[in-house]
């Protein structure tokens, strides 16, 4: 578990700048629609079913596809040097876009059902699917491949995936929230744009961090630890 996020809060401090550049680009687009969709519901204009449709397709797709970019930047940067532009990376990543949402969709609604049924089938789901996006970027994996592959990498080691799933999780929530509050004094547009995009920013590009580097230790790993 240290080893992990160990690795990973180097890779995150050490290309900070990069990885939020990144993540910015994509929630400024996505921020901006949602703020839109908060102003426009809360002042009752007629506008914001459309406007609220175009915020989850935006959203959507905007979720992915920095998944994947991130996935990407973090693989380029393990090496300690940078060889591809952030512009090269999301046109590396947009040939996989479909597969991403397809891969992502399909664990969300697993996972929320796994959580209304009971806690602890969530809890299961949300750590045997944990390197799903990574197999799908780096090892090119179909939806169907990459659920099987996820699930064989963290096979015997599904406590420490958890933990750090876990951990991850939480310090992301924790930052997020504070981060958000910094900027909840600002009009309700402009906290959402300027308030949400710097805390997405900010705590996604460490989430994706984590769990690239996991997957990258779980591949790497000839001695299984305890299993789930």
């Amino acid at each position: 578990i240290g080893a992990v996020l160990d690795e990973a809060w180097s890779l995150y401090t050490k290309f900070f700048l990069r990885f939020f550049l990144i993540a910015a680009i994509v929630f400024a687009v996505v921020n901006a629609i949602y703020g839109l969709i908060v102003v426009a519901v809360e002042s009752g204009d007629g506008t914001s079913v459309l406007l609220a449709l175009a915020g989850v397709a935006a959203s959507v797709v905007g979720t992915y596809w920095l998944q994947g970019a991130l996935v990407f930047a973090v693989q380029d940067a393990r090496d300690g040097a940078i060889d591809a532009s952030i512009g090269e990376i999301f046109r590396k990543v947009t040939p996989l876009l479909g597969t991403l949402i397809a891969a992502g969709l399909l664990a969300g609604i697993g996972i929320a059902i796994g959580f209304l049924l009971l806690i602890v089938p969530g809890l299961f789901l949300l750590t045997i699917w944990s390197v799903v996006a990574p197999a799908i970027v780096v090892e090119g994996k179909s939806v169907g491949e990459a659920f099987s592959r996820s699930r064989e990498l963290v096979k015997g080691h599904g406590w420490t995936v958890f933990a750090v799933v876990l951990i991850t999780a939480i310090l992301s929530a924790i930052a997020s929230g504070l981060l958000q509050l910094a900027f909840s004094f600002l009009p309700r547009f402009l906290e959402i744009f300027i308030g949400g995009t710097i805390a997405s920013a900010v705590v996604a590009p460490f989430t994706a961090t984590a769990l690239t580097v996991m997957f990258f230790r779980l591949r790497d790993s000839v001695s299984p630890t305890a299993a789930l």
